[in-house]
């Protein structure tokens, strides 16, 4: 046990805590975790379409044909 330093005990104990601790469930806390990251995916989605809108105020050029249908349709 003089092997391990304090370092190693501090991740051995955390990752218990993850396992055994908490909500009780391993399952539930990787929930809450796929829950940010979807949340952080959405967040630069709607950051993306926001610049889309400021291109189009501007009377940016399209940058691509999709681009270029969706101007002439409106």
């Amino acid at each position: 046990m003089g092997s391990m330093s304090w370092i190693h005990w501090v991740i051995v104990i955390g990752i218990v805590a993850l396992l055994f601790g908490g909500r009780g469930k391993l399952s539930s806390v990787m929930g809450d975790a796929a829950k940010g990251i979807r949340a952080f995916k959405d967040g630069l989605k709607d950051d993306t379409s926001s610049e889309a809108a400021d291109n189009k105020a501007k009377g940016a050029l399209p940058r691509t044909e999709a681009e270029a249908e969706e101007l002439r349709k409106s």
